[in-house]
């Protein structure tokens, strides 16, 4: 196949210089093969043929000129360098999502610029902070979308800290948006969920699994396409626009390799060393999950992070080397792609039309896969890829009505096995679980008060089924109330019954799959 090709360019560079000694006889109706008149139009320099199966296809095209007798260019350096660079990004941010991702980036990627500041910000010289904005994220982890999410609260029931947590909470929000809800009937107002997640224990030195190859091979279409345009370069001897999307692919395929490098883990923080045990709860906007199990699961999600785990050696020098990993990583990428940036901007635009066609079909296949690939929810993927790695624990979801049955609900779920010491301490933390969930609700005056004691007095006794202290004594204790106070004193008391009367009918069919599970919460 090279051979012939070789053969149709010899003959067709004979046939142009003979049309160009002889213009006359690119007048006459020759039989030629189709492959022949092709390449003569493009060797000629004006793109011309008068074969008859592309006479029409080719007439618009017979005025564009590229060879010495015109100066028209098609100066694609900007584009090359600032289009797609987004995109880009979120492409190779899943490097440590894909099996195989690694080794799929050797094509012609659109978006130099952008990427060398990226990784401009992981190499961490002050000299680059001129020429690239130093908002960029300087950790590769938060470059590539694998960190820098703030979580919600993580509240422990049973010594009531607050704390901050990060990324792994993030996602087990996400993952529990993807579980089918089950309603809980009650007056509807503002519609929350509830979420019951039980953890396992996690093993901290086990990789995260990527997903399975074939989600990857996709890649190898503009890969493809990349190394057809850059042969159809060197056809033509446009070896300015040849090594331009030569060294596009080279670069992105050696920073896909570099930024892939090392293994996805969870890593515990150390700057929360001290833990409190479970039960507790993740307090989050529209959402709130209650989180039981394992003491090493519960911390998985609530104080660990994501890590990429290099080889560096022992973990005294851990810290240090993975400094170091990453600027390296970020001094290889830039330098690939500032050169690349820079060669751009010079070679581009001293291409023929012919080459730089096939430039701007190289970029575009390339750009046409990187937004494929950052139209994914890379953190919907990270999550199924968190909870595989924490074993797929148990999960439910619940939505309620109202925030005062979603509080209610919690205090059941969460204190359901729970020994408190002394009924004053079991009171407080109920107290302060409700509290937590209402903050915007003042329970020390008036109708909340009361509506705040009796739903404390009822969860410590949870066992009373006819639920006699979710009433309203006109005639006792709440007489010194108005009428429009108690009617609000009885709605509210509704939504606690609500949740009260589901736990009591349907709690027992969630809760059996759940017994072998140790409650290292118990007091």
């Amino acid at each position: 196949m090279v051979g012939l090709l070789c053969l149709v360019r010899k003959l067709t560079l004979e046939h142009a210089v003979e049309c160009r000694q002889k213009p006359i006889l690119m007048e006459r109706r020759v039989s030629l093969p189709v492959y022949h008149h092709i390449f003569l139009s493009f060797s000629a320099g004006t793109v011309v043929t008068r074969h008859p199966r592309f006479s029409g296809f080719f007439a618009p095209l017979r005025l564009i000129s590229y060879g010495s007798s015109s100066k028209f260019t098609l100066d694609l350096s900007g584009v090359a360098s600032f289009f797609g660079g987004e995109e880009a990004i979120s492409a190779i941010a899943t490097v440590h999502l894909y099996e195989g991702r690694r080794w799929l980036g050797w094509y012609n990627c659109p978006g130099t610029f952008s990427f060398a500041g990226r990784f401009a910000r992981m190499a961490n010289p002050r000299v680059w902070d001129g020429l690239f904005s130093p908002r960029s994220p300087p950790p590769i982890l938060l470059g590539l979308g694998l960190d820098g999410k703030t979580g919600p609260n993580y509240i422990a029931a049973l010594s009531g800290t607050t704390v901050h947590t990060g990324h792994l909470a993030h996602l087990t929000i996400k993952q529990s948006k993807e579980l089918r809800e089950v309603m809980v009937p009650g007056r509807l107002t503002n519609p929350i969920d509830v979420v019951y997640l039980v953890m396992g224990p996690v093993d901290y030195n086990a990789p995260i699994k990527r997903l399975p190859l074939p989600y990857g091979l996709t890649g190898l279409t503009p890969i493809t396409i990349s190394v057809v345009t850059c042969v159809m370069c060197a056809l033509v001897y446009d070896w300015c626009s040849f090594s331009m999307i030569l060294l596009g692919m080279v670069s992105s395929g050696l920073a896909t390799f570099v930024a892939g490098r090392g293994r996805l883990m969870m890593k515990k923080s150390v700057r929360n060393s001290v833990t409190d045990p479970p039960p507790g709860i993740l307090l989050g906007e529209d959402s709130v999950v209650v989180v039981k199990g394992e003491e090493g699961g519960v911390n998985a999600i609530t104080r660990a992070r994501f890590e990429l785990d290099t080889e560096l050696g022992t973990k005294e020098r851990f810290r240090r080397g993975l400094r170091q990993s990453y600027s390296a990583i970020g001094v290889v990428c830039l330098f690939l792609f500032t050169t690349q940036f820079i060669l751009q901007l010079l070679l581009v635009p001293q291409g023929t039309l012919f080459g730089q066609i096939m430039f701007i079909i190289s970029l575009s296949a390339s750009w046409t896969y990187n937004y494929y690939l950052s139209s994914f929810d890379t953190e919907k993927i990270q999550a199924k890829l968190l909870f595989k790695a924490l074993g797929n624990p148990q999960m439910h979801r619940f939505c309620v009505g109202t925030r005062m049955t979603m509080a209610v609900l919690v205090c059941l779920l969460l204190f359901n096995d729970v020994r408190d010491s002394s009924a004053e301490e079991g009171q407080d933390r109920r107290l302060g679980i409700l509290n937590a969930c209402l903050p915007h609700v003042n329970t020390t005056r008036g109708v909340w008060k009361k509506w705040m004691d009796k739903v404390v007095e009822q969860l410590m006794s949870a066992d009373d089924m006819s639920l006699s202290r979710l009433t309203v004594d006109e005639k006792g204790e709440d007489a010194c109330l108005s009428e429009t106070e108690r009617a609000l004193l009885f709605t509210l008391l509704g939504d606690a019954r609500a949740a009260f009367e589901w736990y009591f009918d349907n709690w027992a069919m969630y809760s059996t799959s759940s017994i072998g599970s140790k409650n290292l919460g118990m007091g």
